[in-house]
Formats: C-alpha cells, structure tokens, sequence
C-alpha cells in the first residue's frame, strides 16, 4: 500500500509519497498539505501519515485497505 507523508522541511510543509526523495508538493501552511495530502490518499486508496514540525508523527489515516483489519 502506498503511503502519502505530510511533513515539514526547510520552512515549508510538503507532501510526497514514502520512499520518494522528492515532494509532489509544496505549502506554506499544515492545513493546506494536510488537505491536499489526503485528496491524494483517498484517491489512490492509501495511508496519510501527517507529521509535527519535529518529525513525529502526529496522525494516520488509511483510505485503502485497513492495515489494522484482520481479513476473515
């Protein structure tokens, strides 16, 4: 499953797809990347990690297949 991060880096908040070394996008505030991050998961079924300016992750969101759901 794909995994969209929101993050903070040199001043700005940035969404790119884990693994990538490049942000699709680029915002001036959290709010914005925050929703525009999760327009991207819903559309392509993936998990939104939102993190604080520190790194941490502050928030997830799965809009595929639950990685919490046991299938049965």
């Amino acid at each position: 499953m794909t995994t969209i991060e929101t993050f903070h880096e040199d001043n700005i908040w940035k969404n790119r797809r884990q693994g990538d070394s490049v942000a699709f996008a680029v915002f001036d505030t959290k709010a914005e990347a925050v929703a525009a991050g999760r327009e991207v998961a819903i559309r392509e079924g993936a998990e939104h990690v939102i993190k604080d300016l520190d790194g941490r992750i502050a928030e997830k969101n799965s809009y595929g297949n639950d990685p919490r759901t046991i299938p049965g």
